[in-house]
């Protein structure tokens, strides 16, 4: 499958499998699994694009259970849906990619989780700059998790090495230059 098309499968899966099961007529089960076969139904794709459309993407969005039969959407929803991921000791340091127009809100509100369940952070700022990228010119802000964690903030990391904390308040960000 060439790169177009796999690009088109993966946004197609990200829409329903975070934002929109219902227009194809999916129902997210607890931890937000559906099962392949009736992805593969609705998205009318077979299981050989699935399968590499989950190994070949470099952010890993996507996840099968132990057996194979389900998929889920590592993080990123905005229904509701309880991954189950558990409590996890972050890094002392996370990082976390915006732009421009939103710095001064994030510098006096804090980062909070806006349309989606929880805020994303990242393990490198290379990582950050990426995903900040797809929206402008990149801004990193240094988290200070290990503060974040003393003070009570509880951290969850997904299965493609997200962390996700419910918000991070200005006192623990930095802005790098």
């Amino acid at each position: 499958m060439n790169e177009k098309e796999l690009t088109r499968i993966s946004k197609r899966m990200s829409r329903h499998l975070r934002h929109d099961p219902a227009a194809i007529g999916l129902t997210l089960a607890p931890g937000g699994w559906v099962p392949v076969d009736a992805l593969l139904a609705a998205l009318r794709i077979t299981r050989e694009q699935l399968d590499e459309v989950v190994e070949t993407n470099n952010k890993r969005r996507f996840a099968f259970d132990e057996s194979g039969t389900r998929i889920r959407a590592s993080q990123g929803h905005s229904v509701t849906v309880d991954l189950g991921l558990p409590d996890a000791t972050p890094p002392d340091i996370l990082y976390h990619g915006t732009v421009p127009k939103f710095l001064d809100a994030i510098l006096r509100e804090g980062l909070r989780p806006m349309n989606r369940h929880a805020v994303h952070l990242s393990p490198t700022t290379d990582t950050a700059r990426v995903v900040a990228a797809r929206r402008g010119k990149p801004v990193i802000l240094r988290i200070d998790a290990a503060a974040m964690s003393a003070a009570g903030h509880s951290f969850q990391v997904s299965a493609n090495n997200v962390w996700l904390t419910a918000t991070v308040p200005p006192e623990f960000l930095h802005r790098l230059t």
